[in-house]
């Protein structure tokens, strides 16, 4: 028979495993769609910069824009010194919108309504009004989070790619965070780079 410690040195690492599971299943797909010029660079050096009228600029930037490095170099790119001029440059935009949730009660929580009548045994009539409230709160709202990045040759400022993917998660879970978000969206953007021009796929 097992002691309580060995169940507790068994139980913990399962545990553990689940929990990774769940986080694992948890991010929903994204929906990439990319477009290029034939047979775009696979390699060089690469400067990873905020796009022109990114409507989301502060801190928070920086974790896409060290999401997308971390891809680039994946691919094949290597990152330019600082403050060496690059062969290319990675313009990035991303955009973090926020949707309510649908049809609830003047309280905030969904309201179910039910009307019985019955006659009782001594001739009179009862009607029952039942309100029925759900208690489990006010349902989570929904995080779409967009990324946008496009690969210009610095020589001549031409742009030999650009990608866009896009994502929705549930408020409160960690696929609605920033960090997961960042990783997701450019790991689903970048990943099989360059990727069919045109074409708009989902990546789960």
């Amino acid at each position: 028979m097992l002691n309580p410690s060995m169940m507790k040195k068994i139980a913990f690492p399962a545990l553990l495993a689940l929990g990774l599971s769940a986080c694992a299943t948890a991010v929903p797909p994204v929906e990439v769609t990319r477009f290029h010029i034939e047979n775009p660079a696979r390699s060089g050096s690469i400067a990873v910069e905020e796009m022109a009228g990114n409507p989301d600029v502060g801190l928070e930037f920086r974790t896409y824009a060290a999401a997308v490095e971390q891809e680039l170099q994946r691919v094949g790119f290597t990152s330019a010194a600082p403050g060496a001029r690059s062969d290319y440059v990675a313009l990035v935009s991303f955009r973090r919108t926020f949707r309510e949730p649908e049809s609830y009660g003047a309280n905030g929580k969904p309201v179910s309504v039910g009307v019985g009548g019955a006659v009782g045994s001594g001739g009179y009539s009862g009607l029952g009004l039942g309100i029925g409230i759900n208690l489990s709160g006010k349902p989570k709202g929904q995080v779409f989070t967009e990324l946008q990045v496009q690969i210009r040759r610095r020589a001549d400022s031409s742009t030999i790619w650009e990608g866009r993917a896009q994502t929705g998660a549930r408020e409160g879970t960690p696929a609605s965070q920033p960090g997961l978000a960042a990783q997701k969206l450019a790991a689903a953007l970048l990943g099989g780079y360059p990727g069919e021009s045109g074409q708009t796929i989902t990546v789960k």
